[in-house]
């Protein structure tokens, strides 16, 4: 056997005999598909939008006032979500995004946790019973389950000696502001949705 064929066997005898690493990344072994990377992209894209609601309105919209009423665009947003996306995702993200934003210290009461969720799976259940998904029932969908928190926590701050009986018009004014500013977001929550494709039908 010539020196330059006994090299060449060295060389492919320690290709097939070397040892394996001790060590790897647990990055390369963990694999997902195209469709679980999108998915993750677009709940972490909902929750971002959702931070960023809540650095608005503590920053920005709790120093504008109307008649002693102002905007509450973080529950506008979860309550959007969450009846957009239907009872299997949305109530998921309706608790997730609300115990947030209690921890947050945003939100008045941890009441509004339990509320929050409540409101989402009943009126977003009624809505997939009844009415098809379009911007219309969406809206009104949401509207109501806004106006219906708004008075919750009224009736909750008045039995709490928190407020007072004249304060429900700034309650409701503030659940009819919170509804308007809520039409605005229903273009951007619905772009965010089809990140992955749709992911139930009713």
């Amino acid at each position: 056997m010539s020196e330059m064929a006994k090299r060449r066997r060295r060389k492919q005898l320690a290709y097939e005999f070397k040892p394996d690493p001790k060590g790897t990344n647990y990055l390369k072994r963990l694999y997902m598909t195209r469709l679980q990377r999108l998915t993750i992209l677009k709940w972490a894209t909902f929750a971002m939008t959702g931070i960023l609601m809540l650095v608005i309105q503590d920053v920005i919209m709790s120093q504008v006032r109307f008649s002693g009423a102002t905007t509450d665009l973080p529950v506008a947003f979860i309550l959007l979500v969450g009846i957009y996306e239907g009872l299997e995702n949305g109530s998921v993200f309706t608790l997730v995004s609300s115990l947030f934003y209690w921890f947050s210290g945003s939100a008045p009461t941890p009441i509004c946790v339990a509320v929050l969720c409540i409101l989402v799976i009943l009126i977003g259940l009624f809505r997939q019973l009844y009415w098809h998904r379009s911007f219309g029932s969406i809206a009104m969908c949401v509207s109501i389950a806004i106006m219906l928190y708004e008075m919750i926590l009224f009736v909750i701050g008045l039995m709490s000696g928190l407020t007072i009986l004249p304060r429900a018009s700034v309650f409701a004014l503030t659940g009819g502001i919170t509804c308007i500013t809520m039409l605005p977001m229903y273009p951007l929550v619905r772009l965010i949705s089809k990140i992955g494709g749709v992911s139930w039908k009713e």
